[in-house]
């Protein structure tokens, strides 16, 4: 066999006229592969007919060839998209949907008072300048929806701003699909459809973040396919290396709109990686000018975009340089950049005697707190909490520990004694004089036999007993200082405190105590501590010895630079972010969306709604062409399986590359919020609906390709009718125009559509007969949207109305201990309402009026450090006897119905029009006394939501300036009752 065996001849080495021809950029080529006469579509066998041979395509910027004419229709395009986004802009004229938040957020930036929200700051840096240039000062609150804007507000410019982006979006997607090498008639169809998108439409005329996302996601798609068009005609070239940089900053803006911008990144992405997959097959193209392709998108594409995106925060600190209501979110390092936020320099180390404030590591670093009440429970001595803001309360001495029979240290006489690793100490607390406590009786939430009662025991010159000794366990220093690790320091030492006696740590997590308490943090001694939330710092420390010492060491707070500020946001933004999981009344789940089972109540007021809906057509259309996509594709695979060369068929193989693109970026933008628990809206569909738009009309353009372009442009008119008509249909909808009760009803074509046609008249001419809402009737606050009148129709003048979705509320979980509010929220009286629907809802479960209040708090809430499911529940207040049947029985429809102020489905509607006009006193009546029975009773009162007890900055704290030592129980009752009163309005105990 070996004379069958040739041995392999060793190639030429190339000559230098070779090297330097694969050297060169690889020339100009058509974006797709040209194909024989037999697989031209109709436009092509006409060119070819007229001519004789179809004309190779010569190079153009971008890949866009476009005629004249189209530069003037997509002119006329982008007026009617100005008409139709723009149309009667300054109607509604109150805060509608989420304007409570992102309105607010403007108002923050222009005060420059810190704040904390799950997005990235772009979008709402773009509307605060628009409000600047309007002339808002930031004086109006955004608080209630429904609350009319005043005149110095210029909320119309600050709409005006997601509005001309909804309009940006028209042209840029006509531009994409001419880019993607679709016809003129199939990109006016796609540009008609964006056009009149009700949904967009809803989305982009108010003070929404929706809008720039969906503008930004856009443009990033044009500048790619530009790029990629380049690409394919001259690499490396001025209008290559423009269309490469441009899509990179364009990445870096959605990014900085919200997190979903990641979704984009991800498809550009995968897009990319095919594309250095293709050139690496490629074997004109060397190794030297492969790594020269990927060094250019790693710097365009990863680079450039992570540089926009940190440059924006960057703005963002610089405006929020004042303290605001999201410093509690922060470490004390963050806060303390913040102005308002200082402390002067404080000595180092720590000796018994020192007076001194402690600080938890774990929970937003909370200050150790006590104040003049008790535990209404348990041992019933003094509180201790975790409290978050500078208060006297949070002072103690750190003492030696008690032992019978020995002579207790002397700090002001005798000589300074360090605080050492298994020094046992107590820790007096000034105001008071009593001393930090515990002993085997269980904590008023957290029931649970590994966790203890943690007090403030004895009076002024007690010396106390063995349950006030604590261990000092030091767990680490800082770096650069090596006396941190051997003794306690100040702002260096991280330690734990161990019980002498039970042997349990000083603790703390994110549960936070009734009103009793002033819903400050819990503070326990667990036997079984998770390490993080058993740490602690001391923050200042003063001793009289070091004052009258020389050269004594002091420290502050070693104040973080940007990246590490950043890095902290982030991390802040992403658990605020995923704690977003209660449930809300018109939310929904991504299953959902492709049929629009349903969509959101942003606002009804005056007999009119908006109610976010996308176009029907538009959306099942889209839906449509994903599905039709999809098993096209897996057709064929199985006939490529079976030996069939449709991959040879360049026309095959240019719209399975076009689609395949579109239905990249549509899963990409849809399918990740199948893995999130968090709460998810209709909205968060709308950039996958923009590729899923963009997608049908790829499908249209391969469906009529054999058409000639007359009959294909009238296919696309057809449509395009039906798309006006639909949006034309629903319009009252998505403008708050007037609407009748029947047009309504005959416009709910599936069944889950939830909007409210009881809210609407009869007829047209009832619009004259209703009473105008002034400013001040709508300032009232409300728990939701407007509620239908006994009769069956909606009241003259509801105040206040409209749902607000709690897409920035923030779990108990996740949410700072004390009185901070969550991102986004300070709605005062959406909360005090709700507490007290939930508490009517509670006495008619209970079938009792009295209610045991240990046992009525016995669960906690979720601490993710112990992974154990505890939620703090209030106990209900108990009700008068001749009340508790009414109570029950308002409580009874609201487990067959839903709670009162919640938009119902409408197959229920007549049915509880019947039920209010039988019992709107008795549910009066019922409400009225519990909310009576809540201001009587101290022990008893439902909590009341962190939002409400918010501090503004430059106000002194709230919730524990009433527990100093010099105020009176009866003034601490007088204090209470008049936080209850600002709680719940209207309330006449």
């Amino acid at each position: 066999m070996s004379h069958d065996i040739r041995a392999r001849t060793k190639a030429p080495s190339p000559t230098p006229s070779s090297a330097n021809i694969a050297s060169q950029p690889v020339p100009y080529q058509a974006r797709f592969t040209p194909r024989p006469r037999d697989q031209l579509d109709a436009d092509e066998r006409k060119a070819v007919a007229k001519s004789g041979s179809l004309k190779r395509s010569q190079h153009s910027f971008g890949g866009l060839k476009l005629a004249s004419a189209e530069w003037k229709l997509l002119l006329g395009i982008v007026i009617l998209a100005l008409f139709v986004r723009l149309y009667h802009l300054s109607w509604p004229n109150s805060v509608v949907f989420d304007e409570v938040h992102f309105g607010k957020f403007a108002g923050k930036y222009l005060s420059t008072r810190y704040y904390v929200d799950v997005h990235p700051p772009l979008a709402k840096l773009l509307i605060t300048m628009m409000a600047f240039f309007g002339g808002f000062e930031g004086n109006f609150d955004f608080k209630e929806i429904g609350l009319v804007y005043p005149s110095e507000v210029p909320y119309i410019a600050m709409r005006a701003l997601p509005a001309i982006m909804g309009v940006g979006v028209v042209p840029i997607s006509y531009l994409t699909l001419r880019g993607l090498d679709c016809r003129p008639a199939t990109a006016l169809l796609g540009s008609m459809f964006i056009l009149f998108e009700n949904g967009l439409i809803t989305q982009s005329r108010l003070i929404l973040l929706d809008s720039p996302l969906v503008f930004f996601t856009a443009l990033t798609i044009l500048l790619w396919v530009g790029f990629s068009n380049e690409q394919q005609q001259e690499p490396f070239s001025e209008d290559w290396w423009l269309w490469l940089t441009l899509t990179g900053l364009s990445l870096g803006a959605v990014a900085s709109c919200k997190w979903v911008g990641l979704f984009t990144i991800a498809t550009v992405g995968l897009a990319t990686l095919k594309q250095l997959w293709d050139l690496l097959g490629d074997l004109r193209v060397p190794p030297r000018l492969w790594i020269r392709h990927f060094m250019a998108r790693a710097l365009c594409l990863i680079v450039l975009p992570i540089m926009v995106y940190m440059a924006v925060f960057e703005i963002h600190f610089l405006i929020l340089q004042n303290s605001g209501d999201g410093d509690g979110f922060m470490s004390s390092e963050f806060q303390h950049t913040l102005h308002g936020k200082g402390m002067p320099d404080t000595y180092a180390d720590v000796s018994l005697g020192s007076e001194i404030t402690i600080r938890h590591v774990n929970t937003q670093g909370g200050y150790l707190h006590s104040h003049e009440h008790n535990y209404p429970t348990g041992s019933q001595q003094q509180q201790i909490t975790l409290y978050p803001h500078n208060d006297r309360n949070n002072n103690f001495r750190i003492v030696h520990a008690y032992e019978e029979g020995t002579h207790d240290h002397d700090y002001a006489t005798e000589p300074l004694l360090h605080v050492t690793h298994g020094t046992a100490v107590r820790l007096e607390h000034i105001p008071t004089f009593k001393h930090v406590h515990s002993h085997d009786v269980r904590p008023p939430v957290s029931d649970v036999d590994f966790q203890n009662e943690v007090s403030a025991y004895g009076y002024k010159g007690f010396v106390g007993d063995a349950n006030d000794n604590w261990i000092v366990e030091i767990e680490h220093g800082a770096k650069g200082d090596s006396h941190s690790h051997e003794r306690v320091r100040t702002l260096r030492t991280v330690f734990r405190l161990r019980h002498a006696l039970q042997g349990c740590y000083l603790f703390s997590h994110k549960v936070k105590l009734p009103t009793w308490a002033y819903e400050q943090q819990e503070v326990t001694c667990n036997k079984n501590a998770v390490k993080p939330n058993s740490l602690w710092f001391i923050e200042t420390n003063e001793h009289p010895k070091l004052a009258l010492t020389p050269g004594a060491e002091k420290v502050n707070y070693r104040p973080p630079g940007f990246l590490r500020k950043f890095l902290e946001l982030q991390q802040v933004m992403w658990t605020t972010n995923a704690g977003l999981t209660d449930r809300h009344n018109f939310d929904s789940r991504p299953s959902s969306w492709l049929t629009m089972k349903r969509g959101i109540n942003f606002w009804v007021r005056d007999h009119r709604q908006v109610y976010l809906l996308g176009n029907p057509l538009v959306w099942w259309l889209s839906t449509a062409a994903v599905v039709l996509f999809a098993g096209a594709q897996a057709l064929l695979i199985l006939r490529w399986k079976r030996q069939y060369k449709d991959f040879n068929n360049s026309f095959i193989v240019k719209y399975q590359e076009m689609c395949g693109f579109l239905a990249v970026g549509w899963f990409l933008h849809y399918f990740p919020f199948f893995l999130m628990s968090r709460q998810l809206f209709l909205h968060h569909y709308f950039p996958a609906l923009y590729f899923a738009i963009l997608l049908t009309c790829s499908v249209f353009d391969l469906g009529t390709s054999n058409l000639r372009p007359k009959v294909r442009l009238q296919v696309a008119g057809v449509l395009i009718m039906g798309a006006v008509i639909t949006w034309y249909h629903f319009s009252s909808l998505t403008y708050a125009g007037q609407w009748t009760k029947s047009q309504c009803r005959n416009s709910k074509w599936l069944k889950t559509w939830d909007f409210s046609c009881d809210d609407f008249p009869v007829t047209y001419g009832d619009y004259s007969t209703f009473p105008t809402v002034s400013m001040a009737e709508s300032a009232v606050p409300s728990d939701g949207a407007a509620q239908p009148h006994p009769d069956g129709q909606a009241p003259a003048a509801p105040a206040g109305n409209g749902h607000i979705v709690e897409e920035h509320k923030a779990e108990a979980t996740n949410v700072p201990a004390g009185n901070h509010p969550v991102p986004g929220r300070d709605v005062f009286q959406e909360k005090a309402n709700k507490n007290m629907k939930d508490r009517v809802a509670s006495v008619a479960k209970q079938g009792d009026a009295k209610v045991d209040v240990k046992t009525a708090e016995t669960t906690r809430a979720a601490d993710p450090a112990e992974h154990v499911e505890n939620k703090a529940v209030m106990p209900p207040p108990p009700l008068p006897p001749n009340e508790l049947n009414d109570v029950r029985t308002e409580g009874a429809r609201q487990e067959q119905q839903g709670p009162p102020g919640v938009r119902q489905p409408p197959q229920r509607g007549r049915e509880q029009a019947e039920q209010r006009k039988q019992q709107p006193e008795k549910v009066a009546a019922a409400v009225a006394a519990a909310m009576a029975a809540a201001a009587g009773n101290d022990n008893t009162v439902a909590g009341v939501d962190d939002d409400a007890a918010a501090p503004k900055p430059g106000d002194p704290p709230k919730g524990d300036e009433f527990a100093e030592s010099t105020t009176t129980p009866d003034a601490a009752l007088n204090e209470e009752e008049r936080i209850r009163k600002e709680l719940f309005p209207g309330d006449g105990a």
